[in-house]
């Protein structure tokens, strides 16, 4: 299942029934997992760990180098779950030092054009929308939204089912269950509709719905500071793991997107 027009280095690692198609190229330090595609021009380079049943698109370059002055040509990572959709020109780049890695989870959907740097940590059932770009050492959590060409900046942290509409430039965490839209980006309330359709799995209720919108009321229309939108919603908002997510976030985050 590996075309003779293809180069695949004899030292790399391919599990069973792998395929890949002309004119791709994989280095020797990858591992690539069961049942994965490499179409056509896609480059697989060294520091890849690819798990199983991802299919990669053509001409997406996974593991480039990192555009990162302080790079001094480590051997680094960049760790790939299963079952990921990675589209045509996706350019993934692998981590600035030995110790750290960019980290991909498990069935995402990265669309066209989607350049993804150094350090970056994507979880797990996310889509990034086309030419959306996320800088390095950010972090964006499970089941998130980016539309098409929005660009999340430097060490920049988006929470759990979050949208962000198309052409946004985040410069600031952005709290889970939040939709951000516009430039200046601002929030546009909840994240409703997938959050109900979260709730056919994990029982969210309209009841916790509610009291998401009524933290969230708090925080961007209450007046208040941030450190006061939070003690107010201890005191006032019905605790549920909704709730403390919200809050554990903003407190690790100390600045949010306001």
């Amino acid at each position: 299942m590996i075309s003779p027009l293809a180069y695949v280095d004899p030292a790399a690692k391919l599990g069973k029934n792998v395929t890949v198609q002309p004119f791709a190229y994989i280095e020797g330090d990858v591992e690539i997992g069961d049942d994965c595609v490499i179409m056509s021009g896609a480059r697989i380079l060294n520091g890849t760990r690819m798990g199983k049943s991802n299919t990669v698109h053509h001409g997406s370059v996974l593991a480039s180098t990192p555009q990162d002055f302080h790079y001094e040509g480590e051997d680094s990572l960049l760790v790939i779950g299963d079952k990921n959709e990675i589209r045509e020109n996706v350019v993934i780049a692998r981590a600035t030092h030995k110790e750290g890695g960019t980290h991909i989870g498990n069935e995402n959907f990265l669309m066209d054009g989607v350049h993804l740097c150094h350090d970056v940590h994507i979880g797990n059932h996310c889509v990034l929308g086309i030419r959306s770009m996320v800088a390095g050492e950010s972090r964006v959590d499970d089941c998130t939204i980016l539309s098409s060409n929005v660009i999340v900046q430097q060490n920049c942290h988006i929470g759990s089912w979050v949208l962000i509409q198309s052409g946004c430039r985040i410069s600031k965490h952005v709290p889970p269950y939040v939709i951000m839209a516009g430039n200046p980006v601002q929030y546009h309330g909840i994240n409703a509709v997938i959050l109900q359709h979260k709730s056919d799995v994990n029982h969210i209720t309209d009841r916790i719905l509610r009291h998401i919108m009524n933290a969230y009321r708090l925080i961007y229309q209450g007046n208040f500071s941030l450190q006061d939108a939070v003690l107010k919603i201890e005191d006032q908002i019905p605790m549920s793991d909704e709730i403390h997510n919200i809050l554990n976030f903003i407190r690790e985050a100390k600045e949010i997107v306001r």
